[in-house]
């Protein structure tokens, strides 16, 4: 009896395996699901306010903590990137132009938010890149999972109320930019 009993042991366990790996393929992680509802609700026109907003960060050069909420009334560019991302190195300069007009009338800022990256790195790619804006550190990853940002670059437009105005995933353009601040309030370019 027990002989007959291994065989239809064996194969409840082969079907059970199955079904979990099957379930296991076809979720999303929680990143992937926050970052496809978030891009949905924007896409749609829905007000999504900023996660993580009270959160603080340390900040890259190593110069305290700063939180999303620092710049209630202002507009920020929250960027997420890491000095091993080759876009990243490519969209520098825009978000360095951006940084300097939303700078220059005081009406916003870009925040940049490292992803899986050595400081070290970071800080040279920063100064490689002359990069003005503040950066901040993400340790384990909450500020990136919260938004649901997993593949670098990604670029979320907030409102001077917090809300979530446009976001783009991958290098950035002017134009994008340009269409992002003026959903968000920011005032033209000159």
């Amino acid at each position: 009896m027990r002989r007959s009993a291994v065989p239809a042991l064996l194969g409840l366990l082969a079907v059970a395996l199955i079904v979990v790996l099957a379930i296991a393929m076809t979720r999303t992680s929680d990143s992937d699901e926050r970052s496809q509802s978030l891009s949905a609700q924007v896409e749609a026109g829905k007000v999504v306010p900023a996660p993580g907003l009270d959160d603080a960060r340390p900040l890259l050069d190593g110069g305290g903590e700063l939180r999303l909420a620092d710049f209630r009334g202002k507009v920020v560019v929250l960027n997420f990137w890491a000095s091993w991302c080759d876009p990243c190195k490519k969209e520098a300069p825009v978000l360095e132009r951006v940084h300097q007009r939303l700078q220059q009338d005081d009406s916003g800022t870009v925040l940049g938010v490292t992803y899986q990256d050595d400081p070290v790195k970071s800080r040279a790619f920063m100064k490689k890149h002359g990069l003005t804006y503040p950066s901040v550190q993400d340790p384990g990853r909450v500020l990136s999972q919260q938004f649901g940002a997993s593949q670098m670059p990604e670029t979320f437009v907030i409102d001077r109320e917090g809300r979530i105005r446009a976001i783009a995933y991958g290098e950035v353009s002017d134009e994008f930019l340009d269409g992002a601040l003026k959903r968000a309030g920011a005032p033209a370019a000159r």
